[in-house]
């Protein structure tokens, strides 16, 4: 038996939720802002769900994209750095409003998932999604099949420490979880703007277009941008070798990352030659919310 998918992307700023229908296709999208407290947000989810419901004639099946994952120790959320989520039960406070099931999956998964399923990775094998936005994520999915690993963390590369770090990146930048020298720190959108322009920088969107003008502190930064991500990304292939890597966050839409990555990662990859395909998302920012639908199979 088909039925719809409902997908709900929880964002610091934003909700977003899309429903699909039983063929895949998508037939619902709406955005509100995100509240600031954690009951309002549990009630706004709930009203999007009922009114996308009420308005289409449909009851569905409905899953959810957060910035952090469902301990499966405590069964509270935890490493959210939408801090108001940690410490709750989530999904079984959402499931009570709605009185039904839902499945709570970290963000950067659901955009794996959607990825590999008829997105940038569909028939890889092995896809590995990379966040990088204001933080770094990743997911990992095989054969169609989410890896989350017994304690939720698998795919979380940006909380792993940059690989051979020399000169000023010793000892490390500290990170909101705690420890020093972690990849976010150095290749998320607020670090690379904090590397060009100083503490209080945040936004990286223009640092491409001021190098390709001659701005020689933006063509350094993002120069050095991209070998460190390189660095990150040799180190997932000499774990992982996945058949392919997704790029997908703000910084996805840097162009130079999809020709000079492939020059980069070879000279720290442990392999004599490295052809992972480096590939930009198909579905944009729609692919977190279309993941968390996908959490619930088409039939």
């Amino acid at each position: 038996m088909t039925h719809h998918r409902i997908g709900i992307d929880l964002g610091g700023s934003k909700i977003e939720i899309a429903v699909l229908a039983p063929d895949g296709g998508e037939i619902w999208r709406q955005r509100t802002a995100t509240p600031s407290g954690y009951p309002d947000t549990v009630a706004t989810i709930s009203c999007l769900v009922r009114g996308c419901e009420s308005r289409l004639g449909i009851s569905g099946s409905v899953g959810i994209g957060i910035p952090g994952v469902i301990s499966p120790a405590t069964g509270l959320v935890k490493n959210a750095n939408s801090i108001a989520l940690n410490g709750h039960r989530f999904d079984q406070d959402v499931s009570q409003a709605l009185g039904r099931e839902v499945r709570v999956q970290n963000d950067a998964n659901c955009f794996a998932l959607s990825e590999a399923a008829d997105g940038a990775g569909a028939g890889f094998g092995v896809v590995f999604g990379v966040i990088l936005g204001t933080g770094c994520g990743g997911g990992i999915v095989v054969d169609g099949r989410l890896q989350q690993g017994p304690h939720r963390v698998a795919g979380e590369w940006g909380h792993t420490p940059l690989p051979w770090p020399r000169g000023p990146e010793v000892p490390g930048h500290p990170c909101w979880c705690g420890q020093y020298g972690c990849l976010e720190t150095y290749v998320a959108g607020p670090a690379l703007a904090r590397d060009c322009d100083g503490p209080g920088a945040h936004d990286a969107s223009l640092l491409p277009e001021r190098a390709a003008a001659g701005d020689p502190r933006a063509a350094a930064a993002i120069a050095r941008h991209a070998d460190r991500l390189a660095r990150g990304l040799a180190v997932v292939i000499n774990l992982l070798d996945p058949d392919a890597i997704v790029l997908g966050g703000g910084l996805s839409n840097m162009d130079h990352l999809y020709t000079e990555l492939p020059r980069l990662i070879p000279t720290h990859a442990f392999s004599d030659v490295i052809a992972t395909p480096i590939l930009r998302n198909r579905h944009g920012d729609s692919s977190g919310v279309r993941g968390a639908a996908r959490l619930w199979p088409a039939a």
